[in-house]
């Protein structure tokens, strides 16, 4: 190989790597800082870019993207002096490519201590169920502190979560300890609710079953008050027309024997021989020890010796019957009427007119009027008179 062509091998070869140092392509998203001799030049923009060879030099890519970074648990020690590991999370996008260079060695390092630390500040004066119970606030005072301190290092934090809170074993095995106690507390109280309603309900279903019987018996009652009412009236009834028709049959059986003995004009004589018949039963009876002849017992045996052939005497029943205008008829008795009561039916009394819906809207039972008494036998003996027919003789 001639030594001109090594040279030209070696002139093609400066200008490639001239050409190579002078052009450079920076991709979408990100940024490129260009120092010049050691010094900052500028920042390319996405795009190809032009470089003065051995003179500028790229010093860092930097990604604009929103990048996320988890940091792994950190030991937090809380105002009731528990120790929890918290793991957060942090939503950052760098603003400023060159402060992200110059304004900090390495802003991810940083970022994570200057996390840890304000973590420490802000869950410190916290207890542990605040710490629990408050992450809202936690993220808040967390995102506002790194941002305010790392805007100088361009970049900008958007968010900051807390992905978990890990306690201490005892601490957890309290707190399901109390979650259960918790559980048991609410799961007898909605028992001992449950049992309170269904008291209640049954008590308000006896008052009502209670109610609903006591007024069932009400009606009840005022029913069988009202059919014994009913009941009465109509027996008192019967037995008023019973007394009345045999007040009229005594009545008419006085006179029908009067009648009889009248036409039959009895004397002395038979009436004697009645009176004999009838002695022996006066002495009937076990308790009777002795028996005394009663003085009109010679008048009888006179009556008897009359029947005999002696004088014979008037009867003092013998009485010529009327033919004309007498209170008796000449050709017998008349019994048309004997039997026909002058009383009015029981369907006709006002007490059997009374209806049983009055009875039942009314909210008590309603009086019972008074009843009509049953008829003596004084004012039968009147009614008989009132009829014209004898009056019943004394039982």
């Amino acid at each position: 190989m001639t030594p001109a062509l090594i040279a030209l091998l070696v002139v093609a070869l400066f200008v490639i790597i001239v050409l190579a140092k002078s052009v450079t392509i920076v991709p979408q998203a990100q940024a490129k800082v260009i120092e010049r001799l050691g010094r900052y030049s500028r920042t390319l923009s996405p795009g190809l870019s032009v470089l003065v060879p051995f003179v500028d030099r790229v010093r860092a890519t930097i990604d604009l993207r929103e990048q996320v970074i988890s940091f792994p648990p950190q030991p937090v020690i809380t105002s009731d002096n528990l120790q929890v590991g918290i793991d957060t999370v942090v939503y950052f996008q760098v603003t400023d490519p060159r402060l992200a260079v110059y304004g900090i060695a390495n802003y991810i390092t940083g970022m994570e201590q200057l996390t840890t630390t304000t973590l420490r500040n802000v869950v410190g004066g916290l207890n542990l169920e605040g710490a629990l119970t408050g992450r809202d606030g936690i993220n808040s005072q967390l995102r506002e502190v790194l941002d305010g301190t790392t805007g100088p290092w361009g970049l900008r934090v958007a968010r900051v979560e807390i992905k978990a809170i890990d306690p201490p074993p005892s601490i957890r095995d309290s707190m399901e300890k109390q979650m259960r106690a918790d559980r048991d507390k609410r799961a007898i109280i909605l028992t001992a609710e449950g049992a309170r309603q269904s008291a209640i309900t049954t008590a308000e279903g006896q008052k009502a079953a209670a109610i609903l019987s006591a007024e069932g018996k009400k009606q009840a009652a005022i029913l069988e008050a009202e059919a014994e009412r009913q009941s009465r009236i109509l027996r008192a009834e019967g037995e008023r027309a019973a007394l009345f028709l045999q007040a009229q049959g005594q009545a008419k059986s006085i006179e029908t024997v009067f009648q009889a003995i009248h036409d039959g004009k009895p004397d002395q004589g038979l009436l004697a021989y009645q009176y004999l018949q009838t002695l022996p039963k006066i002495a009937q009876g076990d308790a009777n020890k002795m028996w005394i002849v009663p003085s009109e017992f010679s008048k009888a045996l006179e009556g008897l010796a009359n029947l005999g052939g002696a004088a014979e005497s008037k009867s003092w029943l013998d009485v010529e019957p009327s033919t004309n205008g007498g209170t008796r008829p000449v050709d017998g008795i008349d019994t048309s009427d004997w039997f026909e009561s002058q009383l009015p039916r029981a369907a006709d009394q006002p007490e059997a007119k009374i209806e049983l819906s009055s009875i039942m809207d009314a909210d008590a039972p309603p009086a019972i009027p008074h009843m009509p008494p049953t008829p003596s036998l004084e004012q039968a003996k009147d009614d008989a008179r009132s009829d014209g027919v004898a009056p019943p003789a004394q039982p």
